[in-house]
């Protein structure tokens, strides 16, 4: 008979449980403000603005000083590691910043993918050597929470039961580590949306890949209630040429959710996976609008899909930084009403709103 020996006290599973629920308390989803170096490099590319240290602090100091009644639809900021130790034009650290607003610091701590030996362009995430040092560090430097990505992709032979097995025990690996350190570990088995997959085998796909993850976190004793999910939600693939519907994209989600994740779950986080800002928000409403009982808040951590027309709007330019916020403020608000089902779209979203935001086999 398998015994578990006891790895969390009590008082730490209390305190994961609340800042699990903290998080995603109704009405408030994540910003996902983690993108590497890189990454943000192209997005300023895409404004002409130069990748500067300093111009990646400017964007995110506009994101993180907006009014504080943001914190009623964002409990959590997922921060990229230069970022955690900048400060706002005021001279304070970003991390102080976030709490001041009554909102959560988290931190992306993996290390990015490496190929699978053997297999069609497959991965695992790496990381795991001196995570709980890290995750350590990061606690005393004010920190609550932590994101680390795995991706899968859908092809004729993809993916692969080794992928499928490889990454949901990286993944809790990774959580039984945080959760040690007093993180709470925000789980995230991304199936990118490449691909000319319809909207059935996604929903397949995604079944297996959640009911493997939530076994590894079993076998692992992960304390699900102090863990967050952050899954692509079910759609067909960018190429398929059949549209589906928000309602049927949302139904489609939701059943596999029910069939899979665990109701301890607190909070199930949406990645936008390269849906247009609008999209995103209309598909998230869509999902809390199915007739089905779902057992967990159903919310957004998304990045590009918030921050697509702050970017537009700020063009790199000081005198703009007003109007980069104010659209920053106008999209978490509508995704705090689309994680309650609330959200009606006017038909009169701008255009940056409304742009395809796929990047083919995209990394962070």
């Amino acid at each position: 008979m398998t015994h578990q020996y006891p790895s969390l006290s009590t008082e730490q599973k209390q305190e994961l449980a609340s800042i699990a629920q903290r998080i995603v308390a109704p009405g408030k989803g994540i910003l996902a403000a983690d993108e590497s170096t890189g990454t943000m490099g192209k997005r300023l590319e895409n404004i002409k603005v130069e990748n500067t240290e300093e111009n990646r602090r400017y964007f995110r100091d506009l994101l993180f000083s907006v009014d504080p009644s943001i914190s009623e639809c964002v409990g959590g900021v997922i921060f990229f590691h230069e970022t955690l130790y900048q400060k706002s034009d005021k001279g304070v650290l970003f991390p102080k910043v976030i709490k001041d607003k009554g909102i959560v610091v988290g931190i992306k701590v993996d290390k990015g993918t490496a190929g699978l030996t053997g297999t069609d362009g497959e991965t695992t995430t790496q990381g795991l050597d001196g995570l709980s040092e890290r995750c350590a560090q990061y606690k005393k430097d004010g920190v609550d929470f932590a994101k680390w990505r795995c991706v899968l992709k859908i092809s004729d032979g993809c993916p692969t039961a080794l992928a499928i097995a490889e990454n949901a025990n990286v993944l809790a690996r990774y959580a039984s580590i945080c959760q040690q350190n007093g993180l709470v570990p925000i789980v995230e088995p991304e199936i990118l949306p490449d691909g000319a997959h319809d909207l059935k085998r996604c929903q397949y796909v995604t079944e297996k890949v959640l009911a493997a993850t939530y076994k590894a976190m079993s076998d692992h004793h992960v304390y699900l209630e102090g863990t967050l999910l952050k899954p692509n939600m079910v759609m067909a693939g960018q190429a398929c040429p059949k549209k589906f519907t928000p309602t049927e994209v949302a139904m489609a989600t939701v059943t596999a959710l029910r069939r899979t994740v665990p109701s301890a779950v607190p909070g199930i986080c949406f990645l936008s996976g390269g849906q247009s800002e609008e999209e995103a928000s209309v598909h998230l409403s869509a999902i809390n609008q199915v007739p089905l009982h779902r057992p967990w808040k159903l919310t957004f951590s998304y990045g590009r899909a918030l921050q697509a027309s702050a970017l537009a709007a700020w063009k790199g330019l000081p005198a703009n930084k007003q109007a980069a916020q104010e659209a920053f403020c106008s999209r978490a608000k509508i995704n705090g009403l689309a994680s309650k089902g609330e959200y009606k779209p006017t038909g009169q979203a701008d255009q940056s709103s409304m742009q395809s935001l796929f990047t083919a086999s995209y990394v962070y």
